[in-house]
């Protein structure tokens, strides 16, 4: 529904709306000519006046000493004066592009906002045009802006530590403990308190999620957001106008080293931010769920969602040969694997290490000395599985050929120097000549070697970037090599459309909105610890959708039974990536594998739809007790539940289901002795009597 409505807002402001039945939105012109977003979903509508204009920027002698959308009197953006607005249908997707003007430079901006049908999701992105006569240098752009949010007071702000070996963990606490009450009614300006949360370098994710919530405590209404950069963002939660507001930016030049030059009639455009409504944080993370899937790049693995074995975690760990990959290509076969993939060290050659090494991506002779590497490839397809390879695609080590046969321009570089990140060169995927060699190099080992996945790693950081030829700042550089990076993956599965390609690095340090709609899985973490890894896979659902989550189940034959179904049972609610050393387990542990393995498959079905709950809140890294839920629309939802400490039995509400009958079904383990789950008509009491322990506990509500 779109609409321009001639009546006014206090006999001033201009308003159109937008949306669909899902999310409405209201815009207002304010007197200063300013378009702003006053209303989102159900909201009062807040006073034109107290909401922020809809895009606020910075830019080389036009207000860049102010650090924030705090003090849009003074700011470029309230120069951006509304010119008009078009809306359009696109498949599922109603579009918005909201069109301001700055006469004084020429600059013309575009905000273009769209939602999925039925979704409660706004995502939104700028695009900017020089009009004028002038180069004008651009430091900083807003993705989204959203004012008249309730008091700082009334508020409770979450936000997701992202560490390597430990990601995925969120916190909260109070907006006002973090945003000071300085008493804004008795001075003349707005607060400058604000909480502020970044990302650095080329690890998207490194440090927090590029996320965060607010929930209202009263109300339980839940604003939900995911910053969609691969290189840099930023957001800002703060007090304006007795309200609270939010901004969302992609990299900038004060933290990232951002900053871009526009000649006349040049175009530059921000990373998109996505804004999730709901009544709650489970019902908001449903909606960014869903959104998720409306917005990826589509793949039949989405929906096959097949078993993947990788021989690298607590198992080859880098090492592998011939003689150690065939026995376990025959095992995980038997235990069900549908994939197998190859992980590091495949390449190595080198008596002095691969690391500073790699870039030319050719099998190893000493490690593969029979028939080669596709001795082993064959085998796997033997088997009755698709064989995969680990890749780093991106770096190219400084005793590699390769770092001298490619141009200097090729790399990352810093006032004419090539950088060099431990012993390694980065190459930057807007140069031809190192697109041409990752394309031929992928070309070799999918269409030559018939191998139909892809780990693609990437373990070093690179900060801020790079300032190739044409780059104003290095952050501007990496977000261009970003970006370049995610079209060659594009490009790359539009020459191959089967193969299957998963995003890692480090586990979850490039676990950003941009890449998952692109790559079909996403590792989750490097986690080693059995026990450590449940906080990690029951918060997964957090940043990707479960289909695409990967999840480490690393079972060995020292375990015994119950550790065993430990490590398998937290990853069946997401993407099971199976390891460990099951080529020398016992006929009755393999049994066990392969007992959780065909679990996961009679409810991966369900899955592709399901949408995540927290019965016990959202993991504490040391909880003694966790809980994930999926939640299948007009089906049945399924618990894992951990215990890792603390008392033997614990109840779990499961709100809606609440007053229905349910049946309660233990998926895994099989054991009779290894726990019990009964459903009490509002919520399921589980019993675990032993530590470690685990349950996936199936929720079929009756008729």
């Amino acid at each position: 529904m779109t609409g321009l409505a001639d009546a006014d807002l206090n006999g001033t402001h201009r308003t159109f709306t937008w949306g669909h039945t899902a999310l409405e939105a209201e815009f207002a012109v304010a007197a200063d000519g300013t378009p702003r977003l006053v209303r989102l979903g159900d909201t009062p509508p807040a006073d034109p006046e107290a909401a922020l204009p809809l895009v606020e920027l910075t830019a080389l002698g036009h207000g860049s000493g102010w650090s924030g959308p705090r003090f849009t009197g003074t700011a470029f953006g309230a120069r951006l004066a509304y010119r008009g607005h078009r809306d359009a249908r696109q498949g599922d997707w109603e579009r918005l592009t909201v069109e301001l003007h700055d006469p004084a430079t020429g600059l013309t901006a575009f905000a273009e906002l769209s939602s999925p049908d039925g979704i409660a999701v706004l995502r939104s992105r700028v695009r900017l045009r020089n009009d004028g006569t002038e180069p004008l240098v651009v430091q900083s752009v807003s993705s989204l802006l959203l004012g008249g949010l309730p008091s700082p007071d009334a508020l409770d702000v979450h936000r997701a530590r992202n560490d390597w070996l430990a990601e995925c963990r969120w916190q909260s606490e109070p907006l006002r403990r973090a945003v000071a009450d300085i008493n804004v009614a008795a001075h003349q300006h707005d607060s400058r308190a604000a909480l502020v949360v970044t990302g650095r370098g080329s690890w998207s994710t490194d440090g927090h999620l590029a996320m965060g919530a607010l929930t209202q405590r009263d109300g339980g209404r839940t604003w939900l957001w995911q910053i969609e950069s691969p290189a840099g963002w930023r957001w800002d939660l703060g007090e304006r106008a007795h309200g609270s507001y939010l901004a969302l930016n992609g990299p900038r030049d004060a933290e990232h080293h951002w900053r871009v030059r526009l000649a006349p009639g040049e175009e530059c455009a921000t990373v998109p931010a996505a804004l999730a409504l709901g009544s709650g944080f489970d019902a908001a993370m449903g909606a960014l769920t869903s959104y998720r899937r409306a917005l990826r790049r589509p793949h039949p693995d989405h929906t096959a969602l097949p078993v993947v074995f990788n021989d690298y975690m607590n198992t080859l760990m880098g090492d592998p040969t011939t003689e150690k990959l065939l026995p376990l290509i025959d095992a995980a076969a038997e235990a069900g694997a549908e994939y197998f993939c190859i992980d590091s060290g495949w390449y190595d050659d080198d008596t002095e290490g691969w690391w500073d090494s790699v870039g030319e991506w050719l099998p190893s002779p000493r490690r593969f000395p029979d028939g080669g590497i596709r001795t082993v490839l064959d085998r796997i397809r033997e088997r009755r599985m698709v064989p995969g390879l680990w890749l780093e695609p991106e770096v190219v080590g400084v005793r590699s050929p390769v770092a001298a046969a490619l141009p200097p321009d090729a790399f990352f570089q810093r006032d004419g120097v090539r950088l060099a990140e431990q012993g390694r060169h980065q190459l930057d995927l807007r140069h031809p000549a190192a697109r041409a060699h990752l394309d031929k190099t992928v070309d070799r080992i999918v269409g030559d070697w018939g191998v139909g996945y892809l780990k693609l790693d990437y373990n070093i950081v690179v900060d801020p970037g790079t300032r190739a030829p044409g780059d104003l700042a290095p952050g501007a550089g990496l977000l261009g090599h970003a970006r370049a990076y995610l079209d060659w993956l594009a490009g790359v599965l539009d020459r191959h459309p089967h193969l299957v390609i998963e995003n890692c690095a480090s586990g979850g340090m490039r676990m950003d909105g941009a890449t998952l709609a692109v790559s079909q899985l996403q590792s989750t973490s490097d986690q080693q610890d059995p026990l450590r890894y449940p906080p990690i896979a029951a918060a997964a659902p957090t940043a990707v959708p479960p289909e695409q989550g990967a999840v480490w189940a690393y079972p060995q034959p020292e375990f015994d039974d119950g550790l065993i179904a430990f490590t398998l049972g937290g990853a069946l609610l997401g993407r099971i990536h199976l390891s460990g050393h099951l080529n020398r387990m016992s006929a009755h542990q393999l049994g066990l594998v392969r007992d959780a393995v065909e679990t996961y498959k009679s409810i991966r079905g369900d899955l592709v739809r399901a949408v995540p709950f927290w019965p016990l809140g959202l993991p504490g890294w040391t909880d003694e007790w966790l809980a994930l839920g999926m939640r299948v629309p007009d089906g049945p939802s399924y618990l894992s539940v951990w215990r890792r400490g603390g008392a033997g039995e614990l109840r779990l509400p499961v709100g809606h289901l609440a007053d229905r009958e349910v049946r309660a079904e233990i998926l895994h383990p099989s054991a009779a002795r290894a726990g019990s789950a009964l459903w009490d008509g509002d919520g399921l009491r589980v019993s675990l009597p032993r530590t470690p322990g685990v349950l996936l506990v199936r929720l079929t509500p009756g008729d």
